[in-house]
Parts: structure tokens; C-alpha cells; sequence
């Protein structure tokens, strides 16, 4: 095997089978409004499950990347695309709401587990050089679901019934990533018997696994991926209600997302590449701190262009920074365990996805305003603004000192991870 160019049949499988997992995963919202008509159940019973698949995917990344550790990605992956066909399939004939949630919820998340983490560690070591690039493709290609997998979900519906469209997408889902995942192979270097680690220049060769769970550059890791995940996940899901307040249609709203998708894909390549070029970890530092003011930004958006110009930068930023963790994990900490250390930054990167969104629900419940969420709470718009009435209201917020606690806070931590981490 010509290891050179199978490098990226890894990467090529790592991406469509992220597409076709996170796809399936996210057909729910698609569903949301058939099932709850035709079951009767409520639509916060239903979307529920998806806040029960993001706590599964948290709680399962870890167990998921240290048995990659052990046994192989082959058998991880393959497994995982086997329960999340059948998953789907079973939540398609769910009778009743509490076996929805769980299949829907423990089981099609816990299955979309078994494909980040341990990929994302298989394609770590398959690179030496562009490692970054690699990652963020890998990425890429899990960002390519809302434009492919969605869509199909949603003609589906149209012209079938939800159980039906959802079977459909199981079949389709099967049919694609059973297939894709026998073509994964250990890392050479692992495949070979050899511990990587030992090779010259390998991060911290000996180095132990509670070591390296109990090391500073660990901890830092994942509180880093917790708090960015939860700072962008809150704009990202109350986008189109904060344009909503601010006078703009639903339908037109809704094209925010769209923005932010195509811009992150965007966004990953170009991270990609700029990590391999001057180092993930300090492209990383330079990309949370503009993440921070990237959500800021939201706040002076008031018209659909401004929301665009916001969207387009904010989803580029966001959706760059993210493959770099894999990358930086693979160069503190040595190969045979890199399954294990990406999946707890996964673990803690979906449990901040989790927190986001009910942070900035509740936010809004409290204040009948945004501006807490987006860190501008010392920003006032004045009555004669030509600003519409309800998005005043999510502009003016009480007296503090949001904006720089926000920043500060983030300054912060990227850089306790630019002091501590080292190669």
C-alpha cells in the first residue's frame, strides 16, 4: 500500500462518512413538525432527542476514541455505522414519545460518536505534514451535511411519510458508511507494531495515559473546546430569533444559517492551511480571540445585509478553529492514545454545544434580550435610532460590563493554552 496516497483515501472516508453520520443525525429537525403532527407528541418532546444525541455524543466520545486505541478505527467506525442505521430504522417505528427520545436520542447520537473522534485520531497519525489540512477536511466534509443530507431529508418528507422518509435515510445511510468504513486502516506506524511515540521528535514518548488525562495541556484542551463550543453555539441556534426581534421575515432569517455553512467551509480549509503553516496552536489562539468579537458583532446587526456580512466572517472563524484541536492534541500527546485524548475534547466540545443554546434561552427568558448572550450588555441604542422596536429591546440591556468580560474571559483562557501547551 502506497501510504502517501492512502493518507487521503483516510481522509476522503473520514469526511463522507462524517457527512452521512451528522446528516442523519440532523435530519431530525426536518422531521420535527411531520412527527409532531402525525404522533401528536409536542415539538419539545421531539426536539428534545436531540439535546438527549448531543449528551450521548459527549458522554460516549471518550469510551468510543480509547477502544480506537485498542482494537482499531476499523471496527469502531463499522460498528457505528451499523447502530446508526439500525437506529434510525427502530426510531422510525417508535410508538411512543420515551422510545423515540431514547432510540433517536442515546442511540443514533452515541453511533454519530463512533465516526468523530476516532477518524479524527486515525487521520492524526496518518500525517506528518499537513496535518491540519488534513483535519480540516475531514471537517469539511461533516460540515457538507446540512447541504446535502438535509435537503434530501426534507424532499422525503415532502412526498413521503416521516416514517417512510426516515427509513429511506437509514437505507441510505447504511448503503454509504458500512461500505466507506472498510476502506480505514490503523495509522502505518501503529498498523506496523511500532510505538509511535518513540520515534525521535514524537510529543512525550513516555508518557502514560493518566498522565496525559491529568496533565495540564489535557485540561486545558478540553475546558478550551468546552467554552468555545458553548459561546458559539449560543448565536449559532438563536440567530434567526434575534433577527426575527430585529424586524427581519423568518424565511429570509433562516438564509443567515445558510451563510454560516457556506463561510465554514470556507473557514475550515483556510485554517487548515494557515495551521500548517505557522502552527495549529497559535492559529487556534488567533481564531478563538476573533470568534469572541465575531458573536459580538451580532449586535450591531440590524438589517439582513449587516446579518450576512456578521454570519459570513462569525461561520468562517468558528468552523476554522475547530478540526485545529485534533491537530493539537496529536502534537502534546503521542499516537497510542490519541483516540482517547480527541475524544474527550469531543466530549467537552459537545457538552458546551449542549449548554449553549438553554444559556441563551435562558438568558432570554430572564432579560427579553440577546444581549447577555452576545456579550453586550454595556451597549445602548437610543430611542431615535432607526432601529425596529423589538430589536431595540435585545440591544438595550442593564448597566455592566459584558463586553469586556466576555473578552477577557476568553483572552484568558487561549492564552493559559498559549502558555501551557507545548510541544
Amino acid at each position: 500500500m502506497n501510504t502517501s496516497r492512502y493518507r487521503w483515501v483516510i481522509v476522503a472516508a473520514g469526511g463522507l462518512l462524517g457527512c452521512v453520520a451528522i446528516g442523519g443525525m440532523f435530519s431530525l429537525p426536518v422531521f420535527l413538525q411531520p412527527i409532531a403532527k402525525d404522533t401528536g407528541w409536542s415539538v419539545t418532546g421531539v426536539s428534545s432527542a436531540m439535546t438527549i444525541g448531543f449528551l450521548a455524543m459527549a458522554f460516549t466520545s471518550m469510551a468510543w476514541g480509547t477502544l480506537t486505541d485498542r482494537f482499531g478505527p476499523l471496527p469502531v467506525v463499522l460498528t457505528g455505522s451499523t447502530v446508526l442505521t439500525l437506529s434510525l430504522t427502530l426510531a422510525s417505528h417508535a410508538t411512543s414519545l420515551i422510545a423515540f427520545q431514547f432510540i433517536f436520542g442515546v442511540l443514533v447520537g452515541a453511533s454519530c460518536a463512533a465516526i468523530f473522534a476516532p477518524m479524527m485520531a486515525t487521520v492524526t497519525g496518518w500525517f506528518d505534514t499537513h496535518r491540519s489540512l488534513a483535519v480540516s477536511l475531514v471537517s469539511a466534509g461533516m460540515g457538507m451535511a446540512p447541504m446535502t443530507m438535509a435537503p434530501l431529508a426534507a424532499w422525503l418528507v415532502s412526498h413521503h411519510h416521516w416514517r417512510t422518509s426516515m427509513q429511506i435515510v437509514a437505507l441510505v445511510v447504511g448503503a454509504i458508511m458500512i461500505p466507506v468504513s472498510l476502506l480505514v486502516r490503523r495509522p502505518p506506524a501503529l498498523a506496523n507494531g511500532q510505538a509511535a511515540a518513540s520515534k525521535a521528535g514524537a510529543p512525550q514518548a513516555e508518557m502514560s495515559l493518566g498522565e496525559a488525562l491529568r496533565s495540564p495541556q489535557f485540561l486545558i484542551l478540553i475546558a478550551t473546546n468546552f467554552f468555545c463550543c458553548a459561546t458559539h453555539s449560543g448565536p449559532i441556534i438563536h440567530t434567526v430569533s434575534y433577527a426575527v426581534s430585529c424586524g427581519i421575515p423568518l424565511i429570509s432569517a433562516v438564509t443567515i444559517y445558510s451563510v454560516e455553512g457556506f463561510a465554514g467551509m470556507g473557514g475550515r480549509i483556510a485554517f487548515g492551511l494557515l495551521g500548517d503553516r505557522f502552527g495549529a496552536k497559535r492559529v487556534l489562539v488567533s481564531g478563538l480571540l476573533a470568534q469572541a468579537f465575531g458573536a459580538l458583532a451580532y449586535v450591531f446587526a440590524h438589517q439582513l445585509a449587516t446579518f450576512y456580512a456578521v454570519a459570513a466572517v462569525f461561520g468562517f472563524i468558528y468552523a476554522g478553529t475547530m478540526p485545529l484541536y485534533a491537530s493539537l492534541a496529536r502534537e502534546n500527546f503521542p499516537l497510542r492514545m490519541m483516540g482517547t485524548v480527541i475524544g474527550g475534547t469531543a466530549m467537552a466540545g459537545s457538552l458546551g454545544m449542549a449548554t449553549g443554546p438553554l444559556a441563551g434561552g435562558l438568558i432570554y427568558d430572564a432579560f427579553s434580550s440577546y444581549a447577555w448572550l452576545l456579550g453586550a450588555r454595556s451597549l445602548r441604542v437610543r430611542d431615535g435610532d432607526d432601529v425596529p422596536p423589538l430589536c431595540k429591546t435585545a440591544s438595550r440591556a442593564r448597566a455592566g460590563d459584558g463586553v469586556s468580560s466576555t473578552v477577557s474571559a476568553r483572552s484568558a483562557l487561549v492564552m493559559a493554552m498559549f502558555l501551557r501547551l507545548r510541544r
